[in-house]
């Protein structure tokens, strides 16, 4: 099936758009329509696209890539065809417009966008092109699709955490980061960094020095073996982040009789918080026509380490409200791939109000409708 390019003006409400989430456990790839809210389907490719010396492998994404969109839209063009048939729609409704044949915008979030994403900006924009007939294409780091989608295109800030920790904040004229930088050198209050704190806790009980934790010692032993053996278990592996993370939900556990564990989980609620003061935009000022300012604003945390529940967030709220009074700390509305889909129906609407950034979300200058230039991202506090 051939799908018509979308114009260059604002596409139709019943014009497909797709979003891309690509990250370690796979790729996941959503179909919707511009003008509708949700997704029409979604797939799932379980294998992780490529990283070599030239960064993320563009053609390993595509061949993965393509075929789900291809299967997407083809089962959302037959159910279409089939419910103008069932309902006899008069000539002139959405399933007659030509806008429902087109593929107006894709939006493709990917972990390693920022730093290893040179070859998709190079390829995937023309490959898209020539593959989907798409020409409206926006690559983002997972941080900004996670924003997306956890905030939508409001003002605010974002704590994305799981086995890592990142923040992520914007007042709509530029981005600003903190952490993300990996276990050996940040991710502070993430879930690789509870579940190490944890396993110290216990292997200082295991040897009788000060800071122990005998239940968390007991909890080691119950999950990985005799302590002693630990670190042979531990070093060799190359998916060490996510072993320590795993030890992240037993510290949770234990923090409500375990005066350690819950001094761990107050330590990764102060980090969370640094770093999502560092990313919030600043209070608002007033309007001059009666409106205050001083909000601060939104804090949205999204991501699996938020499981954890009341014996981090309760904590995190404390912390949150001690460093940034007047913020709303508040549950994601979205994931990373709803993110994604958000962005390219903003895209498709020439309503892209999130700001563009050579590296963070790249939107090829030819195709920018609402935008002109690039903006900065900043990985320090603002002055104040």
């Amino acid at each position: 099936m051939t799908y018509a390019v979308a114009p260059g003006g604002p596409a139709g409400p019943g014009a497909y758009v797709l979003g891309v989430d690509s990250g370690g456990s796979g790729l996941r790839v959503a179909l919707g329509r511009a003008g509708d809210p949700g997704p029409l389907a979604t797939t799932v490719c379980a294998e992780p696209v490529r990283t070599g010396p030239g960064g993320i492998d563009a053609g390993h994404l595509l061949d993965q890539l393509l075929p789900a969109a291809r299967e997407l839209l083809e089962r959302a063009s037959a159910a279409a065809s089939a419910e103008t048939r069932r309902d006899a729609r008069p000539s002139g409704s959405r399933a007659d417009d030509a806008s429902a044949h087109e593929v107006a915008a894709v939006a493709i979030g990917a972990a390693g966008m920022a730093t290893l994403g040179e070859r998709l900006r190079a390829e995937l924009p023309g490959a898209l092109t020539d593959a989907l007939g798409v020409r409206r294409v926006a690559l983002a780091a997972d941080a900004v699709t996670a924003y997306a989608g956890a905030v939508g295109q409001r003002p605010g800030a974002v704590v994305a955490g799981g086995t890592g920790m990142i923040a992520l904040g914007t007042d709509l004229k530029e981005w600003h980061r903190a952490d993300g930088w990996g276990h050996l050198l940040g991710d502070s209050g993430g879930g690789a960094w509870i579940g190490r704190a944890g396993l110290d806790a216990a292997m200082r009980a295991h040897d009788g020095r000060r800071g122990g934790s005998a239940a968390l010692l007991d909890r080691l032993r119950a999950v990985f073996g005799p302590a002693e053996a630990l670190p042979g278990l531990l070093y060799p592996r190359s998916d060490r982040p996510a072993v320590l993370a795993s030890f992240a939900p037993e510290v949770a556990a234990c923090a409500g009789a375990d005066p350690v564990a819950a001094g761990i989980l107050r330590q990764a609620a102060g980090h969370i918080a640094e770093a999502a003061a560092a990313v919030c935009p600043a209070p608002a000022e007033p309007d001059g026509e009666g409106g205050e300012g001083g909000e601060t604003g939104e804090v949205a945390l999204t991501g699996g380490l938020f499981r954890m529940g009341e014996p981090l967030i309760a904590p995190l709220r404390a912390e949150l409200a001690r460093l940034l009074p007047g913020a709303r700390m508040t549950t994601a509305t979205g994931d990373p791939l709803t993110g994604a889909l958000r962005i390219a129906r903003a895209l498709a609407a020439g309503d892209l109000r999130l700001p563009h950034h050579p590296t963070m979300l790249f939107v090829p200058r030819e195709q920018e409708t609402g935008q002109r230039g690039e903006t900065a991202v900043h990985s320090e506090p603002r002055p104040e």
